[in-house]
């Protein structure tokens, strides 16, 4: 089927392809690798498992891929209309009666299946993988996923219970030299040291776990009431340890925030009437927010061309270091306004699309500019001036290299 596509529209699209995903990949590698460094402190802090690290990275990983979406996909059209510019091929297919319109075609379909994902991800994905990302949060927090036992330090287990292992094997299933030292409700303590153990899951009793120790002695004291006695001395082939598991806070449920709510919640709870104020105006900026960040998206590849043709007989790569620039600008400026509006200080509609409606008609009147005037230029003023500094360095760079070495000017006047 791909065959009878025409062969402009399926180099369009291996010229936007390539470079879209590409960009995609390096953002969202970035937006990880960043959390992933203070995901693996605070894991470490807490004693959880190191697992629970790439578990949460995947929670976190549509809120990244809704940035680098529209990141991704302004810059493949970019690349790939600048690539056609600066090889000349965008004259020839302009010369041939190609209208922009024409050659967006692609780079269109290709938007409008990005602006489903998108959605998909902002109002859907994105507020389940931010409730479930708080879940590990509090659940790492608690302890309910677990506490790591750090070899040659003594770890309390309870109230009345603290270990200590000199060394584990496969990958800390097997301890070896545990020694334990626990203390019952008469007052007296257990001294236990075992060659080896593991932990068990208890079958009958979720809230207790089993630590079965093996080849071991157990030296009991005789308590408070038996002052001066001789302990008593128990040696064992196998002793299973119950041990209490702290009583766990439940989480609580999902909408705590409004980034949390999916579209139906958004639209129910901003537009009823018993809906307090406050979180009504918190509900209605989610939703102006998320809504204005998908509909931007279909004006990403008007930005792209009008940034991506430089000046005849130019390669400035000035475009693209201002595509990154505005949709940046852009997206703070929507936090900003979303911040605002949830305050109640701004309706949100004003706070949300007004930035949009200007920010539309710049791309409108670049694109405009490229499109439709000939020979026009949507930043020829900033390419022009950056010539200028470019030239300007260059000559100051190379009267620099021309001047003589000190040492030589000397010998020269000597």
């Amino acid at each position: 089927m791909f065959r009878f596509i025409p062969a402009l529209d399926r180099y369009i699209f291996r010229l936007v392809l390539v470079p879209m995903l590409g960009v995609f990949a390096l953002a969202a590698t970035l937006l990880l690798l960043d959390k992933m460094l203070r995901l693996f402190q605070f894991v470490t802090s807490e004693g959880g498992p190191v697992t629970v690290v790439f578990t949460m990275l995947a929670t976190l990983m549509p809120e990244y891929a809704s940035l680098a979406i529209p990141l991704g996909l302004l810059l493949g059209v970019l690349l790939a209309f600048r690539k056609l510019a600066v090889s000349s091929e965008l004259d020839v297919m302009r010369a041939v009666g190609l209208s922009y319109g024409r050659l967006l075609r692609v780079p269109y379909l290709i938007t409008v299946v990005m602006i489903a994902v998108n959605i998909a991800l902002v109002f859907y994905l994105q507020p389940i993988g931010r409730y479930t990302y708080s879940q590990l949060d509090h659940e790492l927090r608690s302890g309910a996923l677990g506490a790591s036992i750090r070899v040659g330090e003594f770890t309390s287990l309870g109230d009345r219970m603290a270990l200590r292992i000199d060394a584990s094997e496969d990958d800390g299933r097997r301890l070896l030299g545990i020694f334990a030292r626990v203390a019952n409700d008469r007052g007296q303590v257990l001294s236990i040291s075992a060659r080896e153990g593991r932990f068990l899951a208890n079958a009958e009793n979720r809230d207790t776990i089993i630590l079965r120790l093996v080849d071991g002695l157990i030296i009991q004291d005789t308590g408070p009431d038996r002052i001066g006695r001789e302990p008593r001395v128990l040696t064992f082939a196998q002793n299973d340890l119950p041990i209490d598991l702290p009583a766990l806070e439940r989480f609580r449920s999902r909408g705590d925030s409004q980034n949390e709510y999916i579209l139906p919640e958004l639209l129910r709870i901003g537009w009823a009437s018993d809906t307090p104020e406050a979180e009504r105006n918190a509900t209605r900026a989610s939703f102006n927010f998320r809504l204005v960040e998908v509909v931007m998206m279909a004006l990403l590849p008007l930005l792209a061309v009008a940034l991506a043709i430089p000046p005849k007989r130019s390669t400035s790569a000035l475009g693209v270091f201002l595509a990154i620039i505005m949709v940046v600008s852009y997206h703070k400026i929507n936090q900003y306004g979303e911040d605002v509006a949830a305050l109640g200080l701004v309706d949100p509609v004003i706070a949300l699309w007004t930035p949009f409606v200007l920010f539309a008609a710049l791309i409108v009147w670049m694109y405009h500019r490229v499109a439709h005037v000939p020979g026009g230029q949507a930043i020829g003023a900033l390419e022009a001036a950056a010539a200028r500094v470019s030239a300007r360095v260059r000559r100051m760079l190379a009267r620099r290299r021309a001047r003589p070495a000190p040492a030589l000017l000397a010998t020269a006047e000597g």
